[in-house]
C-alpha cells in the first residue's frame, strides 16, 4: 500500500504532535503547527488524535493513491479535486487504487492536513513520526516530499463515513486577534511601549517558518541597561530583539533565548500561528491567567468530543 507524489507542492511533511520530552535537551517539539486541525482530521478516519499527517504549506501537493484507503483534509481550505470531483474539507473521502488528489488554489489559512486510514510502515524517530525541517531530522530523512516520493504503510484500517460537526469547523481569516498573558520580562518595556505592543496591528513578514513567525511593527523599545540570561522558550513566546520587531517562537523554534519576552500566547490559541502567511495581521489581546486556563478548559472539552 503507497500514496505516491506527482507534485509534491512548496512544503509537504509528515507530522504528528511532535518530540515530546526533549526540550532539555535543545530538542524543539516539531510536529504539526495546527495540532487542532491534525487532531480533527484523524477523528475523521478513526484514527488516535495524534497519529501523523500530512503538513500542507501554502501550495499543495498531487497524489496518486495506489490502493484503496480513506483520507480526511482539515485546516487550510484549497480547491481540492479527487480525478475530476471537487471534494472538501472536514469530512471522510474513500478513494480508491489510481485515484488522484490534487490541491489547487489556496483559499484561506496556510495549512492543511492530511489524515489517512492506513497504518504508517515507517519506524519512529524519538518516539514520533513528526519531521523537523529547520535542522533536518526525523520522518523521510528530516526533508519535506519532492516529486516520485512515496509513502507506505502496512495495513488500512476503513472509517465510518464522518462529518466534522459545524462547531468544529474553523475558518480563517487574514486578520486575527490572538490572545495572550503577560511576559515574563515585560519590566523591560516601559508603559508607552507595552501600551504599543497591543495597540498596534502587526504584520506576518515572509521570513516566517515553522522556526517562528517574524512581525512587521512599529519598533517596540527596550528599556536601556536591562540585562537578563538566556532562558528556557517554547511555542507561543513573544520575543523583542534589538531591531523592536516582535518574533513568536514556533514549533522547530531554539529552546533557550536570550531576548525579552513580553508575551506568551495562551494555549488555547497556539493552534491558529499555523494558520499564519506572510502579509497577514495580527493584533494582540491580553487576558489574564486564570481566564487563559478557562479558555483552554473550553476548547479541550471541545477536543474531547474527536478523542
Amino acid at each position: 500500500m503507497q500514496i505516491e507524489f506527482l507534485k509534491p507542492g512548496l512544503q509537504t511533511s509528515l507530522q504528528d504532535s511532535g518530540f515530546s520530552g526533549y526540550m532539555q535537551d535543545g530538542v524543539s517539539t516539531s510536529g504539526a503547527m495546527d495540532q487542532m486541525a491534525m487532531k480533527l482530521a484523524n477523528w475523521l478516519v478513526s484514527k488516535p488524535a495524534n497519529s501523523a499527517v500530512l503538513e500542507i504549506t501554502l501550495i499543495g501537493p498531487t497524489i496518486k493513491f495506489n490502493s484503496e484507503m480513506q483520507i480526511a483534509i482539515c485546516g487550510a481550505y484549497f480547491d481540492c479535486v479527487l480525478n475530476a470531483t471537487k471534494v472538501e474539507n472536514n469530512k471522510t473521502i474513500s478513494v480508491r487504487a489510481g485515484d488522484i488528489l490534487k490541491f489547487n488554489r489556496l483559499n484561506s489559512g496556510s495549512r492543511a492536513y492530511l489524515a489517512f486510514t492506513g497504518l504508517l510502515k515507517q519506524p519512529k524517530f524519538l518516539n514520533s513520526h513528526s519531521t523537523n525541517l529547520s535542522v533536518g531530522f526525523g520522518a523521510n530523512f528530516g526533508k519535506s516530499f519532492k516529486a516520485c516520493d512515496k509513502i507506505s504503510f502496512d495495513e488500512n484500517n476503513n472509517s465510518s463515513i464522518k462529518v466534522l460537526p459545524k462547531k468544529l469547523q474553523i475558518s480563517y481569516s487574514n486578520h486575527m486577534q490572538i490572545r495572550v498573558t503577560q511576559g515574563i520580562e515585560v519590566d523591560h518595556f516601559d508603559g508607552s511601549n507595552r501600551d504599543l505592543f497591543y495597540s498596534q496591528t502587526h504584520e506576518v513578514t515572509k521570513d516566517s517558518n515553522r522556526m517562528g513567525l517574524r512581525l512587521n511593527s512599529t519598533p517596540i523599545k527596550v528599556e536601556p541597561k536591562q540585562s537578563m540570561t538566556s532562558t528556557g522558550i517554547s511555542q507561543g513566546t513573544i520575543q523583542i530583539p534589538n531591531n523592536g520587531q516582535p518574533i513568536i517562537t514556533s514549533v522547530e523554534g531554539q529552546t533557550i533565548g536570550g531576548y525579552p519576552r513580553i508575551a506568551n500566547i495562551i494555549r488555547a490559541d497556539l493552534h491558529m500561528l499555523g494558520q499564519l502567511k506572510a502579509n497577514d495581521r495580527i493584533n494582540f489581546v491580553k487576558v489574564d491567567a486564570d481566564y487563559a486556563q478557562q479558555l483552554w478548559k473550553q476548547k479541550n472539552s471541545l477536543l474531547r468530543f474527536v478523542e
